[in-house]
């Protein structure tokens, strides 16, 4: 898959939490911008890109922007990232970093993390009984993993209005996902406990997203891409 433009692009995932290991997918996220002119067509581009071998989603930039400012979790890591974890890094996307916090709101930042986390519970409460083989515990101690750096994450971003990669004591998380394999019935106090800690705590975020950075730098965006053979930033 060969995808021009692009504005800003990571490794996230597991390698950017601090929980892989050995075997670990790689995964990276990144935006791109399409040409301007083709969003004019009668068919307009694809808006993302998803590829295996390497694992890579990229998203168009306009995309991107309506999903970070729902709430998106897999999207807004993107520009929480350490320095040391960006592949592509440039002005446009750099301009899109220093307005990271312009695309966050307190309701939506709690619904999306929260909601997440709801369906990584109901997911781990619904491998039935039985005892399960070596790869479904894998599989279920991963998903405990992302269940709880959910509930972590978001907290902390709806808390302070700041998104800490990697996360802190790794080795919790694995613990954490041991003792869920092996009773998923584990995962549902932690869940209670972060509904509970969000309704309890004011955030520090704004009850709407301020929506105007967003459209002025994609507005630029879309100005630099303008001409058919504008070169990459």
């Amino acid at each position: 898959m060969t995808v021009t433009n692009i504005l800003l692009s990571g490794v996230v995932g597991s390698t950017a939490y601090g929980l892989a290991r050995e075997g670990s997918d790689v995964d990276r996220l990144g935006m791109f911008a399409a040409p301007t002119e083709e969003l004019h067509g009668l068919h307009t581009p694809k808006e993302s890109h998803v590829s295996t071998s390497p694992d890579r989603t990229l998203h168009e930039a306009a995309k991107w922007c309506r999903l970070a400012l729902g709430g998106n979790p897999t999207v807004m890591e993107l520009v929480w990232l350490p320095d040391e974890l960006y592949e592509v890094r440039t002005p446009l996307g750099d301009e899109l970093i220093g307005i990271r916090a312009s695309f966050l709101s307190a309701r939506r930042v709690r619904d999306a993390y929260l909601g997440y986390a709801t369906q990584q519970c109901r997911k781990l409460l619904g491998r039935g009984d039985g005892t399960p083989d070596a790869d479904t515990r894998r599989r279920i101690a991963k998903n405990a993993r992302h269940l709880k750096r959910l509930c972590e994450q978001g907290y902390e971003l709806y808390r302070t209005g700041a998104l800490t990669v990697p996360v802190e004591d790794p080795d919790g998380y694995h613990d954490f996902g041991d003792r869920v394999a092996s009773d998923p019935e584990a995962a549902v106090p932690l869940l209670n406990h972060f509904e509970q800690a969000f309704d309890d705590t004011a955030s520090a975020l704004p009850e709407r997203p301020d929506e105007a950075p967003a459209d002025a730098w994609l507005r630029r965006v879309r100005r630099h891409f303008y001409a058919p053979d504008a070169k990459s930033v």
